[in-house]
């Protein structure tokens, strides 16, 4: 018997991408079918299905799981979802589609064709509720609710079939690790309790200091890293990568964490994705999600701890994977290291606050970032990255 968490509401992980052998067939009976162009967020979904990351779904929403979803963060089934997972298309579109129809779904960037669904449904995409119930505003300027509100009128609801994981896997050969594979170098390594740190940013002092708490009370930490599509002027992927390494091979006690990533966009809906992210993490086999300041958050949408409140929100039995609640992270200048606000005595002057955000701006002016703030290997990788930058704005 595993000793890990169930896959959420489900025996066992439920990939949706079909085996190897049986795409080539798959896709030629594809290039006969109706083409849908999807989004980027709708790129990356077919891909959380393609890994069985969205356990126990095994497809786009229906209209009564949609809206479910949206108002009382459960499927028709009773079954906890907190975010739904929707393909909408234009009214044309939809028009055009009978019931039970077989159409393709593509990557608009590249034309690849990356998922066959089997329609059984289409419903009005109503815009504005899944703005004020998912993300708690419907202000244009939040850019999950742009990206709602971007969206064509129809949605559609069908089983998906993946064909393709896009290069996700040959881009990132060792950080790319689906669900199940992930449980297995948990198992291997003898971990029943893991705590998942979602991370779309490299890991600055704040970042390390909840990892370590993590590492204190769990067997484990998987540091999941997005590797979606994100906001402008975050930093990409391969670099974050090398520098969250860096800071692992020479902050961490060898065995202690796991690098990951996983393919996911961002929707920055704040306690709603915080949710999310648990949900996806137990599929993953962690017992525990790491939640600071703001998970999710964009702007000042959310209060500092909304996503903490959101789960003792939730009904018994509903998310099996566990908050790991931890305070506002600073350097204290008096206790000569990393606190929290649980742990500090002393006076805000003397905390150094750090953030992410505050980081990329000190790297774009080429300020001096103090050890308290960041580790100076990460800080290396990231300024080679900006000096990168810099030469290209000059040419």
């Amino acid at each position: 018997m595993s000793t890990l968490v169930p896959p959420h509401s489900s025996q066992s992980v439920k990939p949706l991408l079909l085996p190897e052998t049986e795409r080539a067939e798959e896709f030629k009976r594809a290039e006969k079918l109706k083409k849908i162009p999807l989004d980027s967020r709708a790129v990356s979904d077919v891909f959380m299905f393609a890994m069985g990351a969205y356990t126990p779904l095994d497809g786009f929403m229906g209209h009564d799981d949609w809206r479910g979803s949206c108002l009382d963060m459960k499927l028709a089934n009773g079954v906890f979802w907190p975010i739904p997972i929707t393909l909408p298309v234009s009214k044309e579109m939809a028009d055009s589609i009978h019931p039970d129809e077989e159409v393709a779904l593509t990557d608009a960037e590249t034309d690849q064709i990356l998922a066959i669904v089997e329609v059984h449904e289409k419903y009005p995409n109503d815009k504005k509720l899944e703005a004020e119930h998912v993300y708690r505003t419907v202000d244009p300027k939040h850019p999950g609710v742009a990206k709602v509100l971007e969206q064509e009128d129809v949605n559609l609801a069908g089983r998906v079939m993946v064909l393709s994981e896009g290069d996700y896997s040959a881009k990132y050969p060792h950080l790319y690790i689906r669900p199940a594979e992930a449980r297995a170098m948990f198992l291997e390594r003898g971990w029943s309790n893991v705590a998942a740190f979602q991370t779309r940013n490299p890991m600055h002092r704040s970042h390390e200091h909840l990892v370590k708490i993590a590492v204190e009370v769990m067997d484990g930490v998987f540091i999941h890293q997005v590797l979606g599509k994100l906001k402008a002027g975050d930093i990409p992927a391969d670099v974050r990568t090398r520098a969250i390494q860096a800071m692992i091979d020479n902050y961490f006690r060898p065995g202690t964490v796991i690098q990951a990533g996983y393919p996911i966009e961002m929707r920055y809906a704040g306690p709603r994705e915080a949710l999310l992210h648990a949900v996806i993490r137990q599929n993953f086999g962690c017992s525990h999600l790491v939640v600071g300041r703001d998970h999710a958050g964009v702007g000042s949408y959310y209060g500092p701890f909304d996503s903490h409140h959101i789960f003792d929100e939730l009904w018994p039995g509903a998310l099996l994977c566990k908050p790991l609640k931890i305070d506002v992270t600073f350097y204290c200048r008096k206790c000569y290291g990393m606190a929290t606000a649980k742990t500090c005595p002393h006076d805000p002057q003397y905390r150094i606050s750090i953030s992410g955000t505050q980081q990329r701006k000190m790297l774009s002016s080429n300020e001096e970032i103090p050890p308290e703030f960041s580790r100076p290997e990460v800080v290396a990788i990231l300024r080679e990255y900006y000096a990168g930058l810099n030469l290209e704005h000059r040419a």
